[in-house]
Formats: C-alpha cells, sequence, structure tokens
C-alpha cells in the first residue's frame, strides 16, 4: 500500500480556513432567498395586503431559476479591481445591501409597485451574489479540500 503524503500544520490550517470561507458565504447567499422567500409573504400578510397580490409577488424568485442566463457574463468579465470573483462579490454585496436598505424602507401598503421592484432587485443581485459565492467556491477548493467545499454546497442547497 502506497504512504499517504503528510499534510503539515499549516496545509491543515489553509484548508480549514478555506473551508470556514465557503461555508460563511454559503450561508450568507442563502439569506436573501429566505428573505425574498417567506418574510415578504408575512410582511406583505401582516401590512394587509390581499392574498392575490401576495400570490403574484411570490414570483420575485424566479431570477433565481434563471441566474444561469447571466452566470456566464459574470464569469467573462473582469471588474478592474480585486480581481474576477472578489470584485463581482463586493460589488454584489454592496448592491444587496443597497436593495436591502430600500426595500426596508418601504411600504407594502403606500407603495406596493415600488416595493415589488426592490424585491425583485432584491432576488436579481441576490441570485448574481449566488453565482459569485458559487464560482468562488469552486476556484478556492484545491482537488484535496474539493469535497468538504462540495458538501458544504450540498449542505446549503438543501437547506433552502
Amino acid at each position: 500500500m502506497p504512504a499517504v503524503p503528510a499534510h503539515s500544520v499549516a496545509d491543515r490550517l489553509a484548508a480549514l480556513q478555506r473551508l470556514v470561507v465557503v461555508s460563511v458565504l454559503g450561508f450568507a447567499s442563502g439569506l436573501p432567498l429566505a428573505l425574498t422567500g417567506h418574510a415578504l409573504q408575512a410582511w406583505m400578510t401582516a401590512d394587509g395586503i390581499d392574498i392575490a397580490t401576495i400570490g403574484f409577488l411570490s414570483l420575485v424568485g424566479l431570477p433565481y431559476t434563471f441566474k444561469f442566463l447571466w452566470a456566464p457574463l459574470m464569469d467573462r468579465f473582469d471588474l478592474p479591481w480585486l480581481g474576477r470573483r472578489r470584485g463581482w462579490l463586493v460589488l454584489t454585496q454592496l448592491a444587496l445591501a443597497a436593495a436591502l436598505w430600500a426595500l426596508a424602507a418601504t411600504s407594502p401598503s403606500a407603495s406596493i409597485r415600488l416595493f415589488a421592484l426592490l424585491a425583485v432587485a432584491v432576488a436579481f443581485v441576490s441570485a448574481s451574489q449566488d453565482v459569485v459565492i458559487d464560482a468562488y467556491r469552486t476556484d478556492l477548493c484545491r482537488s484535496a479540500s474539493a469535497g468538504w467545499g462540495h458538501r458544504s454546497t450540498s449542505w446549503a442547497i438543501a437547506s433552502r
């Protein structure tokens, strides 16, 4: 039986660090999905929005279904700062923070159209962030630790 190469403590710590980064990013990418799914419906119910409008606004999550359409563009183009993955990650997180802030400042009963537009913007940016995090996860995990990275991906998908 061939000897298994010994890994140094530094290699193991680096792999653990990559695993923690992948897990935290995976968790962070799932939070806006939960918001645009169930929390918005509860918010609109509490504000007295009729059930037909709430049902129609359940389509807000469609950007997650169609994110494969713009994923190749995000993979193809580099932003001029921080590199391909980190640049897109910073841009999507800043855009997501702005969209969430605007959504939090909007009352569904006062302006349902603006509320719906902001909810779609949150879903679109969140789906784009999900694309970037998946690509970053793939780049970050070396072949030796790819199994752990994909396992954390599977866990993140299963929790959604």
